[in-house]
């Protein structure tokens, strides 16, 4: 399955577009997660969720990868559109349950902030810097970007694509 298509963010780099770092970063960690699966809690009494009975002393982990491409959260779930997050107020604050890359609540991820500023200055230097095309002789159906699993989210296969200065 293809998320995302080379095309639109060569297209999206030629016009310089509004499309913000902020979106495209959203976007990303929607479809991409760093951490898959949630860290690990505890339940301290019995619960039902869902119709589910969850007994105390249980290890629950939230698939933050199966919502992030939940179709009841999310129109067209698996299209890379970072235009979703345009006009929209979900945060990474973990508020909103459909996006929750940082966990929520009192034990979301502490680097956060500083993480979020961090790629989107890289984000947006790269891409205000340069053009990207693919590599000669690669056509967009070679793109692949599906990840391999784990604790965290890795690339199966590398990406590889030519810079060139803009300016």
């Amino acid at each position: 399955m293809q998320f995302f298509k080379i095309k639109n963010i060569q297209r999206r780099s030629r016009q310089r577009s509004s499309l913000s770092p902020k979106a495209i970063v959203k976007e990303t960690l929607r479809l991409f997660p760093p951490a898959p699966l949630s860290v690990p809690r505890l339940t301290t009494k019995a619960s039902i969720v869902d119709g589910y009975e969850i007994e105390p002393d249980t290890i629950v982990y939230v698939n933050v990868w199966a919502i992030g491409r939940d179709s009841d959260f999310w129109e067209n779930p698996d299209e890379f559109l970072p235009e979703r997050f345009l006009n929209s107020n979900v945060d990474f604050k973990g508020q909103d349950f459909g996006f929750l890359p940082f966990g929520s609540g009192r034990r979301v991820c502490p680097g956060m902030a500083l993480g979020i500023a961090e790629v989107e200055v890289a984000l947006a230097n790269l891409l205000y810097s340069f053009d990207w095309d693919l590599p000669v002789g690669m056509v967009e159906d070679d793109v692949d970007f599906d990840s391999l699993p784990g604790v965290v989210t890795h690339k199966k296969n590398a990406l590889c694509l030519m810079a060139k200065s803009y300016l």
